[in-house]
């Protein structure tokens, strides 16, 4: 006997897709290329994360990373990377759930390729490859939040 007539319809899943994914903006600038490193170089790094819908349910989000690195108050190199992914969301409703999902798992799922980039110039330009640690985008999306509702609440006592 063959039940699949009377099976009903599976509930659409929500689902994230990759649609693509690309280096938006790259500058690498090296005046410390000449000078020899005998210590570590002091390290700074920014991140920054934004999501831009661009159609009905395709999303564009895009992950920067600024690394600053200098020898005893002197600029080794200064490294800013914008890289970007077209993501698909089906089936998840524009809601706080759709924003973390673009602020969490997108750029977790961007960041092994943006930290391989970050390597690969860094050493190309002469210094030892920088591995970046990864990167709690959980604790990133909370803090946006918390600062988010920081602004809010002046505004909402008078």
């Amino acid at each position: 006997m063959s039940s699949e007539g009377t099976a009903a319809p599976a509930a659409a899943k929500p689902g994230l897709q990759v649609v693509g994914q690309y280096i938006k903006d790259l500058s690498f600038e090296n005046p410390g290329a000449a000078a020899m490193i005998n210590e570590r170089p002091q390290i700074e790094l920014g991140v920054d994360l934004n999501a831009v819908k661009l159609e009905e349910d395709l999303f564009e989000v895009e992950l920067k990373i600024r690394v600053d690195a200098k020898n005893q108050g002197k600029p080794l190199f200064l490294l800013e990377v914008a890289y970007a992914g077209v993501f698909k969301l089906t089936n998840i409703p524009e809601t706080a759930t759709q924003q973390m999902i673009l602020l969490i798992q997108a750029p977790h799922m961007l960041f092994p390729f943006v930290r391989r980039i970050v390597s690969d110039v860094v050493r190309d330009g002469g210094m030892p490859p920088l591995m970046i640690e990864p990167i709690d985008f959980m604790q990133l999306y909370q803090a946006r939040v918390a600062q988010a509702d920081g602004q809010q609440q002046p505004t909402a006592t008078a």
